[in-house]
């Protein structure tokens, strides 16, 4: 096999430029099926690269299904159906595409699957029953909102809506400076692409939301880890990191964070927010899980009143996934930028979704959605914890609030060899190197509580402990 054409200067971290280019080579039928790959040791010596990151790359390579490890004799190229000429795709899909294979996975329909890694909660847990009222209420409402596009920024009343319940969380708003989008994934996407150029240095959490990682790597950013503690942020880190990189913007998961389903502390919080200020640094703030939160919160836009802060939110966490209804909140001229950018990219949202989530928050309902449902997650924790326990695990940090548990079983151990033995059990396991923002290895895997009901998890989890080799 030639070498492939590694650049130390790409903002791509080295495995991922092995991966594309195997998979490249692979696809244009370069590497033929069966043909067999050089060894770990030669790879890297003829790419002057670690066998850590040989093993990184070939590890993923297989679970897309490029490639497939015989024992003892090495990685081979697997036989794949001809999918059509993908090569050329302007946008350069390549860069994210170990997320994309994580979302082509994760959303297709698996119901004789356990997943306790999926970052969502299971549909009976939805307000269904609320969203079929207020479908009903709203058909018989006759209007041009059945068949005309909305408003750029969205549906005004729910805007407004939105800007007293932000009020209600001590964040000063007007409905000018709130933007409607199909999502807070949308808003995070819409930013993303606002505040970030081709080779720019972009902080995000480590670990930290590996959707967020593929918007940024597709828009050719240089991702750096700000490491997560079970404070928040660390302070210390991101200052250094500041100093050498120069970032501009800093995309953070504040509240019941994913994946570790911890919260910023308010010290934490104040120090993030000087260092925003000390070094003119643009903060986002995606508060997508703060309803699940029961208990007094953090937020780093009621500290800073939206001068600094980008606030995101929506509802598909907390009444429905397929309605993609969400929002960010800022400064308004960043709001009238960004509603420009929205036009331009998917012309306006669903005036019908955000009226049905409007009806929804307005018939008081939901209010009383959200405690069964806080009361629903802090039994289902309660019982995950005892059982991940029970199976030999370690709990980050425990806390009452939100869906996810960060658990590992040593310090040494690699969860994506983990999470494919549990693959051929039917466990969706989420191990921890998809949320780091370059893929490194991680001990830790996460939870989600709501997901944890199967006693087959804990049983393979059991099993694992006790023979890790098998």
């Amino acid at each position: 096999m030639t070498p492939l054409n590694l650049d130390s200067h790409d903002p791509r971290p080295l495995i991922e430029q092995i991966v594309v280019g195997i998979k490249q080579r692979i696809d244009e039928r370069a590497l033929r099926a069966g043909a067999r790959l050089p060894s770990i040791r030669h790879f890297a010596e003829d790419h002057g690269v670690s066998k850590f990151t040989v093993v990184q790359a070939f590890d993923r390579l297989v679970a897309m299904g490029y490639l497939k490890s015989r024992h003892g004799s090495g990685f081979y190229v697997t036989q794949r159906s001809d999918t059509g000429d993908t090569a050329n795709q302007a946008c350069q899909l390549n860069r994210a595409m170990d997320v994309l294979w994580l979302l082509r996975n994760a959303l297709q329909e698996q119901s004789h699957i356990a997943m306790p890694g999926a970052g969502w909660l299971p549909g009976e847990w939805m307000d269904g029953a609320g969203i079929q009222r207020s479908l009903r209420l709203l058909a018989r409402k006759s209007g041009a909102h059945l068949t005309a596009y909305g408003l750029p920024a969205g549906y005004e009343p729910f805007r407004a809506l939105l800007a007293r319940r932000l009020e209600d969380q001590g964040i000063g708003c007007s409905a000018r400076q709130i933007v409607t989008t199909r999502g807070a994934s949308h808003a995070l996407d819409l930013i993303a692409r606002f505040f970030v150029k081709p080779g720019d240095a972009v902080l995000v959490d480590d670990p930290g939301y590996y959707t967020l990682f593929g918007y940024l790597k597709l828009s050719g950013a240089q991702l750096v880890g700000v490491p997560w503690t079970p404070q928040g942020p660390d302070p210390a880190a991101m200052e250094s990191l500041i100093q050498e990189y120069r970032p501009k913007v800093f995309f953070t998961n504040t509240l019941l964070h994913n994946p570790t389903g911890v919260s910023i502390s308010q010290a934490v919080a104040h120090r993030v927010l000087q260092l925003a200020e000390r070094y003119d640094l643009v903060i986002v703030e995606d508060d997508i899980y703060g309803d699940l939160l029961a208990g007094p919160a953090t937020r780093l836009a009621t500290l800073d009143q939206l001068d600094r802060v980008v606030f995101v939110g929506g509802f598909s966490k907390t009444v429905s996934a397929s309605l993609r209804v969400g929002f960010l909140a800022c400064k308004y001229e960043i709001a009238e930028s960004l509603t420009d950018l929205k036009l331009l990219t998917g012309l306006t949202t669903s005036e019908i979704d955000e009226r049905l989530i409007h009806e929804l928050l307005t018939d008081g309902y939901f209010r009383k959605h959200l405690e069964k449902l806080r009361s629903r997650l802090r039994r289902a924790r309660g019982e995950a914890i005892r059982n991940l326990e029970r199976a030999g695990l370690e709990i980050y940090r425990e806390s009452e609030d939100g869906m996810f548990l960060w658990a590992r079983r040593t310090v040494s151990e690699n969860a994506t060899r983990l999470a494919a033995a549990a693959a051929k059990q039917d466990i969706m396991l989420a191990p921890g190197a998809l949320f780091r923002p370059q893929q490194e290895a991680s001990p830790w895997l996460r939870f989600n509580a709501a997901g944890c009901g199967n006693p087959a998890i804990f049983r393979f989890l059991e099993n694992e402990h006790t023979d890790p080799d098998r």
